[in-house]
């Protein structure tokens, strides 16, 4: 039962990972058009804003979910999962 723990985190990852890139690219080319255009603190807010999104997207791609597969190994003979 385990490996069903497991296989749905997984797939609730791979469904999620679609949509938090959507949003968070969309976002990226909103930083850039305000790089492109804008002047001084304007381009300080777009370069600021692009390197808080891409490390939003690293932690919650990645480090989100090794804490979350720590978690749920270390429950080893959990059965369901209560979210």
């Amino acid at each position: 039962m385990h490996f069903l723990v497991q296989e749905a985190v997984k797939n609730g990852y791979d469904k999620a990972t679609l949509t938090i890139l959507d949003a968070n690219i969309t976002t990226i080319i909103a930083a850039i058009i305000l790089y492109q255009f804008g002047t001084g603190p304007v381009r300080g807010f777009a370069v600021t804003l692009s390197l808080g999104i891409l490390s939003s997207i690293f932690t919650t791609l990645f480090v989100s979910h090794i804490i979350f597969d720590l978690y749920v190994a270390k429950k080893v003979n959990q059965t369901k999962l209560s979210i």
